[in-house]
């Protein structure tokens, strides 16, 4: 073998030169793509973020929104109530201006435009109290409601009563009226034994009876007064004499004056008799009448009246006197 280490014939090979172009396109390429990725992670996280204080502003919003609806609500029910408790105003008017000063805070706290967590808890729990004292105010308005009921239906059951009450008197009125007057009619005095005696005085003192229009000095009235039921006490009693003219004969000065009877109304009277009754007994009436005009020809009738009834009459006739009389 021949080891000889001199040259031969072929050229040398030599080893072929690296080019620097493809690792610099790599390292952009590797660069950019962690730019990109960078670019990618930063936008995701920035949604990200962005969508938490989305979420977060949109809880705020919502929490606000229950809260005033919440408030809503309780005023709600608070308005319901208004016209009644115009009508009760001193029992609930307490609780009325505790109800004012919860609603001034829950306003203060709505004005807010963004509320913390504080002023939402805040806020609810002033709801709530104020939820509670508008139930209890709602009970009070219902037992009162419930109340007036049954005092309506107690005045109503009243105006009934008192209706049939009514009706009852006014039955019991007109019968005892029409008992009354039966009453007053049947104590009415009766008048009997009547008797006009004309009479003429003597110089002696004695007296004369004559019926001699000229001769007459008076007039001798006489009657019986009796009724069985009449209370004993002072009856008034008016005489009335008519005379031949068919006039009253009155005399102020002997107590004439006026009366009202039951079927003419006032009517004129000559004297008045106190008369002293007893009850079922008898009492005789006497008294004599005078005038100082003297008596004339014709018929002298005597009418007697009690409690406005007449009760009886007489008629006395005189006559003219003879040529030698």
């Amino acid at each position: 073998m021949d080891t000889n280490n001199s040259p031969t014939g072929y050229p040398e090979t030599k080893p072929p030169k690296k080019d620097s172009r493809n690792l610099i396109i790599v390292l952009l390429a590797v660069g950019f793509l962690g730019t990109a990725g960078y670019v990618v992670y930063n936008n995701n996280d920035h949604h990200q973020v962005q969508q938490s204080q989305e979420s977060q502003v949109m809880k705020i919003t919502d929490d606000k929104n229950q809260v005033q609806k919440n408030f809503d609500n309780a005023l709600v029910r608070l308005d319901s109530m208004t016209g009644f408790n115009n009508k009760i105003q001193g029992m609930l008017a307490g609780r009325q201006n505790d109800v004012a000063k919860l609603k001034l805070q829950i306003r203060g706290i709505l004005k807010k435009e963004k509320l913390s967590e504080t002023d939402t808890k805040t806020a609810e729990a002033l709801i709530a109290e104020m939820n509670v004292k508008i139930s209890t105010m709602e009970q009070t308005i219902a037992q009162l409601t419930q109340a007036n009921h049954g005092l309506a239906l107690d005045t109503a059951s009243l105006n009934q009563d008192k209706g049939k009450l009514t009706s009852d008197l006014q039955t019991t009125t007109s019968a005892n009226e029409g008992l009354a007057k039966k009453v007053d009619i049947a104590s009415t005095l009766n008048a009997a034994n009547i008797m006009i005696s004309p009479v003429q005085d003597k110089k002696n003192g004695q007296e004369k009876i004559t019926d001699r229009a000229k001769k007459v000095s008076k007039l001798n009235i006489s009657f019986d007064l009796s009724n069985r039921i009449a209370a004993s006490g002072q009856a008034d009693v008016y005489i009335c004499i008519i005379g031949p003219d068919q006039k009253m004969i009155l005399d102020s000065l002997k107590g004439s004056g006026s009366f009202t009877s039951r079927d003419d109304g006032d009517k004129m009277y000559t004297t008045k008799l106190p008369v002293a009754f007893e009850s079922g007994k008898i009492k005789s009436v006497q008294f004599s009448w005078k005038q100082e005009s003297g008596f004339h020809t014709g018929e002298y009738k005597i009418e007697i009246y009690h409690n406005g009834y007449k009760i009886g009459e007489g008629i006395r006739d005189l006559k003219k006197g003879g040529l030698f009389s």
